[in-house]
């Protein structure tokens, strides 16, 4: 039937994961742990990145159901552990959402998202009890995620640039600290500098307004069209990158960036 409700369907969905997970259910998914199903989690969310870069909405609808299940499974083995249930976290869910809104749902006004999102850090650190506004991001994220994390929190209490130019002379002097590591050939402190670099970049990135992570995803992928490019244009010659000079391969590589 296609008119049932959100709640239907989703009963529909708790119903069927304790069924695969019953003793006369399906034997791997009896046998699955949290800890064993995170590697197929984080790939489900990898998938769901994917489809949204492709803005391939009909993938993504597919995938928020998967992504979906992996919500539904966890919260299964909670409740057959007796650890909690599903229904407790979406209590905890709605509850968080209407608390950490006190501009929606309470008086507190916000005319920007950046307020917004103060008033949700603020309510957060009163809910967590944290000693620092910095605890709580994982440090498990990408690194490039967890940078701008960590410098979005420290923003949102005021610690931050006043004004991009002085982003700009921030990169300008992390690269010239690792010049001068790469004169002394320090291997440790070129490490650090180039660390150093990445966070002024990933600063530079969040003052206007881009993401970070996926500025590098999106160049990822953009080289690897190109790169793919090449081989297809040598193959055509009859040659592989092994038989092909640098210099051809950037002739190649040029002519593809123009018409990109």
């Amino acid at each position: 039937m296609n008119n049932k409700s959100i709640g239907e369907r989703f009963e529909e969905l708790v119903t069927i994961v304790e069924r695969l997970r019953a003793p006369d259910g399906c034997p791997w998914d009896r046998e699955q742990t949290s800890a064993s199903l995170l590697p197929y989690l984080l790939e489900e969310t990898y998938e769901v990145i994917e489809s949204v870069d492709d803005k391939n909405w009909e993938v993504l609808k597919e995938e928020l159901g998967d992504l979906l299940l992996h919500v539904v499974f966890q919260a299964s083995i909670a409740t057959d552990s007796e650890r909690f249930n599903i229904n407790e976290s979406l209590k905890i869910v709605n509850e968080k959402l209407v608390r950490r809104h006190p501009h929606v749902f309470g008086d507190t006004k916000a005319d920007a998202a950046f307020n917004a999102k103060q008033n949700w850090e603020a309510e957060k650190q009163k809910e967590k009890k944290r000693e620092s506004r910095l605890d709580g991001v994982p440090v498990n994220l990408p690194g490039l995620v967890r940078a701008q994390r960590l410098q979005e929190k420290a923003a949102y209490v005021g610690f931050d640039w006043e004004k991009i130019e002085s982003v700009w002379e921030k990169v300008h002097e992390e690269l010239e600290e690792i010049k001068l590591a790469q004169h002394e050939n320090n291997k440790e402190s070129i490490k650090e500098e180039i660390g150093d670099t990445i966070f002024a970049l990933v600063n530079l990135a969040r003052f206007l307004g881009i993401p970070a992570e996926d500025a590098l995803r999106r160049t990822n992928n953009k080289f690897i069209n190109r790169f793919k490019m090449i081989e297809k244009e040598l193959k055509r010659r009859g040659k592989t990158l092994e038989e092909s000079s640098l210099d051809e391969m950037d002739k190649i590589w040029n002519t593809v960036k123009r018409k990109s």
